[in-house]
């Protein structure tokens, strides 16, 4: 390859500092060097990047070129430096976490607010999936760390060793309706046979290859089938649907009295969810967020009932 790091930092610390004499001082070496470099930079790409007719040489467009595309692999190479470093500290150069829809990604800002302060360098990459999608992505090694994941987790997971699972909470769900909904102004508590000849609103398990997971619904139920915790508020709002919200996030629409709780005689239990890691993981931005996991206030801020 004709062109270089070296070549390509000669050449943006010439632009930067104005001159080659200047280039040269910055870079500790001789005027002559940097000249070389350049002429047999231009040699080796048989194109001319400056133009020395003038008093003082300028880019032509090709340098000008050669110069913008440079510099992002100089920064591409500063970062896989840095990243290798880090590394050798134990600090991972990214951290891929998994989120259920259940947890909201807002509730989250204030970690990793904090988690900036430790000045580790480790990106941070999030998803969301529903149900067996949260296993799945720990299971094929898409995600490094899942929160909010169901407790009782596919018998496939359950097989592998090298996951464990830590109890993150209870999520209170609460039977909604819009005011406008014919279930709301039905008896109490609704019985299982009146609910089921209304369409639900639920958020679609996102599981490709393990077996579809469902939580709150009848069999036989007609359903509306949504992709998040906000399109199915959405829908039970505008009476689209009836379902369980978790409590949390019905609570100020409830209090408005844009939805109304009922209560039915199949009232959906508590459920507790989790977070799950690789235990053969070791980095240090994993062990930093399962330390924080650990604190019943960070539960309760995730879960929403701070």
């Amino acid at each position: 390859m004709n062109i270089t790091l070296e070549a390509l930092q000669i050449l943006d610390a010439i632009d930067r500092k104005g001159s080659f004499a200047a280039a040269a001082m910055a870079l500790d070496k001789v005027p002559s060097a940097i000249t070389y470099s350049i002429r047999k930079l231009e040699e080796d790409l048989d194109v001319l990047l400056y133009d020395r007719r003038g008093h003082r040489a300028k880019l032509t467009p090709a340098g000008s070129e050669l110069l913008s595309q440079g510099r992002h692999l100089l920064n591409a190479a500063q970062e896989l430096e840095n990243r290798v470093k880090r590394t050798a500290t134990g600090w991972e150069s990214e951290l891929r976490i998994v989120l259920d829809v259940i947890i909201r990604f807002e509730h989250l800002l204030p970690l990793i607010k904090e988690f900036e302060q430790q000045n580790c360098g480790t990106r941070l990459r999030f998803s969301q999936e529903v149900l067996s999608g949260v296993w799945e992505s720990m299971m094929t090694g898409r995600s490094d760390l899942a929160i909010g994941a169901a407790y009782d987790g596919p018998d496939a997971i359950r097989m592998q060793g090298d996951l464990q699972t830590r109890v993150l909470g209870a999520i209170d769900w609460v039977f909604a309706v819009a005011p406008e909904h014919p279930l709301a102004k039905a008896d109490e508590p609704i019985s299982t046979e009146l609910i089921q000849q209304y369409r639900a609103a639920a958020i679609g398990d996102t599981g490709r290859s393990l077996p579809t997971m469902t939580a709150g619904l009848l069999n036989g139920q007609d359903t509306l089938t949504v992709a998040s915790v906000e399109a199915k508020l959405a829908a039970q709002l505008a009476g689209l649907g009836c379902g369980h919200l978790p409590r949390a996030i019905a609570a100020p629409h409830l209090q408005s009295g844009a939805l109304i709780e009922k209560q039915t005689d199949h009232r959906r239990p508590t459920e507790t969810c989790c977070y799950v890691w690789r235990h053969t993981n070791k980095g240090k931005a994993l062990h930093w967020f399962l330390q924080k996991l650990k604190d019943p206030t960070v539960q309760s801020m995730l879960l929403g009932n701070d």
